[in-house]
């Protein structure tokens, strides 16, 4: 599969390319954390916490073996605009990305990944929604978690192919999924999404016009979609 990432991480922090433009949340330093696994990993990741906080959002970056990493410029955006409408936000790197323990485990060690940054997050905040977003690779590993946190999940681009499908245990969730899916994604369009998902219980596809996999100039409509998106429902 080709890169979903155009933004490796910044400078001064193993980097190799300048940090992504300022965002109006760059007053709000991010906390570096070292985020612990259940399976005992510790993963590299950050914490955007505003004032007041109206909810929480765990992000998941795109494939490790394409160049994803919590930097990558559609996490890094997500993680500021959702900082800024007041979410508390937490990125990592996965197992095995720069600073993080571990190696690559094809989405399967992943999972454990997953859970243990939404531990972290509600458990800091445990009277606030939580909403698992995930982008490509990202995407189909959250759909794997379950957690009585999560209120919903957030899936950009997801290939719904990286694990089997049957291992997506959310699709048998009453709680809300998300995708949003690319008119003409080379992985997974939204008529394949719409049939992979056919049976799931409460999921919402939502097609981006004229968008391929890798959403080049669509950062801002995705933004919006997921804005609209995590304002909506709570946690009962």
């Amino acid at each position: 599969m080709p890169s979903d990432a155009t933004n490796p991480e910044p400078a001064g922090q193993d980097p190799i390319q300048p940090k992504s433009p300022a965002t109006p949340t760059d007053s709000l330093e991010p906390e570096r954390f070292a985020l612990r696994t259940p399976d005992g990993l510790i993963l590299r990741a950050e914490l955007l916490t505003p004032p007041d906080p109206v909810g929480c959002v765990v992000l998941c970056h795109p494939h490790p073996l394409h160049g994803g990493n919590m930097f990558s410029s559609d996490i890094n955006s997500l993680f500021h605009s959702l900082g800024e409408e007041g979410f508390a936000c937490l990125r990592f790197n996965f197992r095995g990305v720069t600073g993080s323990d571990g190696c690559h485990e094809y989405g399967e060690g992943e999972k454990a990944d997953v859970s243990g940054a939404v531990a972290h997050l509600a458990g800091l905040h445990p009277d606030l929604t939580l909403s698992l977003l995930g982008w490509s690779f990202g995407a189909d590993v959250s759909l794997t978690v379950i957690d009585s946190a999560i209120s919903q999940w957030f899936c950009v681009a997801p290939p719904l192919g990286v694990l089997d499908p049957a291992q997506m245990a959310a699709g048998n969730d009453p709680r809300p999924i998300h995708l949003v899916i690319p008119e003409h994604d080379q992985f997974c369009d939204p008529e394949t999404a719409a049939n992979r998902t056919s049976t799931w219980q409460n999921t919402t596809i939502t097609t981006v016009p004229g968008a391929d996999h890798f959403l080049n100039g669509k950062l801002s409509v995705i933004n919006q979609f997921a804005l609209r998106a995590l304002t909506g429902p709570r946690r009962t």
